[in-house]
C-alpha cells in the first residue's frame, strides 16, 4: 500500500529519486522493474510496481476492440506504458515524453494512491489540490459511498 507525499527532484536527465521507504515495496524482492503510464483523466503520470500493472494491462487488454471508448484507454494507458528499473542510486528516468505530457521540470510530487503512485508537477499539484479543497468545502455532502467512513 503507497501512502502519502513527498517533494522530489528532477534532475537536467529526466532522473528522479525513488524515497527509500517505498523502493522495496515498489520494486519488490527481486527487484523488478516499475511502469509509469498516463492519467487519462489529469495531467500526471501513474508509477506502478510491475505486478500490479500487469493485473491491469490484462483487464485493459480484455476490453472489446471495437468499443471505440475502450480501444482509446488501451492505447493511452498501454501505448505510454514503459517499464523501468531503477539504476544504481534508486532513480528513474522518466521518458521525455512522458515528463512532456505531466509538464514535469525540476519539482515533482510523489503522491501515494494505494496500489500506485501518482507524479505532479509541483506547481500543477499545487492548484489543483487548491481546486479540490475549494470544491470539497462547496460541495453539499460526500459521495453515499464515503457517508459511513469515519476519518
Amino acid at each position: 500500500m503507497f501512502r502519502g507525499i513527498a517533494n522530489l527532484t528532477i534532475d537536467d536527465k529526466g532522473r528522479m529519486a525513488v524515497p527509500t521507504r517505498h523502493r522495496e515495496r515498489l520494486m519488490g524482492e527481486t527487484n523488478l522493474p516499475v511502469v509509469l503510464t498516463i492519467d487519462t483523466e489529469s495531467p500526471c503520470l501513474l508509477l506502478y510496481p510491475l505486478r500490479e500493472w500487469e493485473l491491469i494491462e490484462q483487464k485493459l487488454a480484455a476490453l472489446p476492440s471495437f468499443n471505440a471508448a475502450a480501444r482509446r484507454i488501451q492505447r493511452l494507458l498501454i501505448g505510454h506504458a514503459t517499464e523501468i528499473e531503477l539504476d544504481s542510486h534508486s532513480r528513474v528516468l522518466i521518458p521525455t515524453i512522458l515528463r512532456d505530457y505531466a509538464e514535469l521540470d525540476k519539482k515533482a510530487m510523489l503522491v501515494g494512491q494505494g496500489n500506485k503512485f501518482e507524479i505532479w508537477s509541483e506547481s500543477r499539484w499545487q492548484t489543483e489540490r487548491g481546486h479540490w479543497l475549494a470544491a470539497q468545502q462547496a460541495s453539499e455532502g460526500l459521495p453515499q459511498e464515503l457517508t459511513g467512513l469515519a476519518l
